[in-house]
């Protein structure tokens, strides 16, 4: 039973590609696994941005903020506990993601995508977390639109075989963003599960990637650009599916969407770590003007990123016990530089506006 052909080379997409991987390798190399401590605040963030895209494209909304605490394990006031659940449940997939990535004896199969599906999924019983659907399928595209009518129940099977195999063999040649992307295109396209089938494609293309060893999983995703750019993702899916599973169909204009998502991703993660670099360099300005150990820089940077900090990530990152945890986040309070919300075990300290405006001026 066959899946989509990957489109053949063409120039102008060569030469996209050939941009993206200079862009590529510039974050690699200042963002892997030989970056500085404070990148490590940049990595959570581009991990919260990544779920915010794939979850919020089915519904699930909440802020950056508020999905950096999910994924830590916490539990802020302001999403519903549905919403929490899913957002987990994609970091732990995720996760997984970062461990295949990095097993050497990893391989494609069935049961791969089933896992993934699992994890997903588990908040969610009646999408019936790591089993394949059962009956047809019908996929509404909105209003005046006609629904995409995916394989039968009884072809699902074998077409996740055909994927998983050529995932594992086929067009091993072609570029790994190529390869991702059919990848998603093949899965949205099958539809073997009763719901979370989109959130599944997206994180079995990173994982794609991911598997490349060029960067993490969550520096190698356009679902941010996808989240905030649906319209258009459903449009071209639409336009490539047509109104029924045909693998006959050009999925050219996939491949380009993609491609593109990727380039706008990369340059936007390049600006996104100059100003960075500039942060850094005056977090460490200032631990100098005060004489602060070093360890406090990755913590004022985190504060100014947006991400608040907890006696539990400072003990982390820097290596310390509690007790000089505390000490240190205290003394960059009393100093005006971090603000203490909350009480008990969720004191969190956020950038105060006397460290923001050091900033601004900046």
């Amino acid at each position: 039973m066959p899946v989509y052909v990957t489109p053949p080379k063409s120039g102008v997409l060569e030469r996209r590609l050939t941009e993206l991987d200079a862009l590529r390798r510039y974050l690699a190399q200042r963002l892997g696994d030989s970056a500085q401590p404070w990148t490590g605040g940049l990595r959570r963030l581009a991990a919260a941005e990544a779920t915010v895209g794939s979850t919020s494209i089915e519904g699930y909304g909440a802020s950056i903020e508020d999905t950096v605490e999910i994924l830590a394990g916490r539990h802020p006031a302001k999403p519903a506990e549905e919403t929490q659940r899913i957002i987990a449940a994609y970091g732990q997939a995720m996760d997984r993601v970062a461990a295949l990535a990095d097993d050497p004896h990893f391989h494609w199969s069935s049961q791969t995508i089933l896992e993934l599906h699992f994890l997903i999924c588990h908040p969610q019983p009646e999408a019936s977390p790591g089993r394949l659907r059962e009956g047809p399928v019908m996929v509404t595209r909105g209003p005046g639109r006609d629904p995409y009518r995916a394989p039968s129940s009884g072809e699902v099977r074998g077409l996740l075989d055909e994927v998983t195999t050529w995932l594992e063999s086929g067009d091993l040649p072609r570029h790994p963003v190529v390869r991702a992307s059919m990848a998603h295109l093949n899965l949205v396209s099958i539809h073997p599960f009763r719901d979370g089938n989109g959130r599944v494609a997206r994180v079995v293309q990173s994982l794609v990637l991911a598997k490349e060893g060029l960067l993490r999983p969550e520096l190698v995703s356009i679902e941010p650009f996808l989240g905030r750019h649906t319209r258009e993702y459903y449009a071209i899916l639409e336009k490539v599916q047509g109104p029924a599973f045909d693998p006959q169909r050009d999925a050219s204009p996939w491949v380009e969407f993609c491609i593109e998502a990727h380039v706008f991703e990369a340059t936007e993660r390049r600006r996104w770590l100059e100003v960075a670099y500039a942060r850094h360099e005056l977090c460490d300005r200032l631990a100098r003007e005060h004489a602060y150990p070093q360890r406090l820089v990755a913590v004022l940077d985190q504060a100014l990123l947006g991400l608040p900090v907890t006696n539990a990530d400072h003990r982390r990152e820097a290596g310390v016990a509690s007790p000089t945890a505390v000490q240190d986040l205290q003394r960059l309070r009393r100093d005006g530089w971090l603000d203490q919300v909350g009480g008990g075990r969720s004191i969190r300290y956020v950038a105060s506006r006397q460290l923001q405006e050091r900033w601004s001026a900046t």
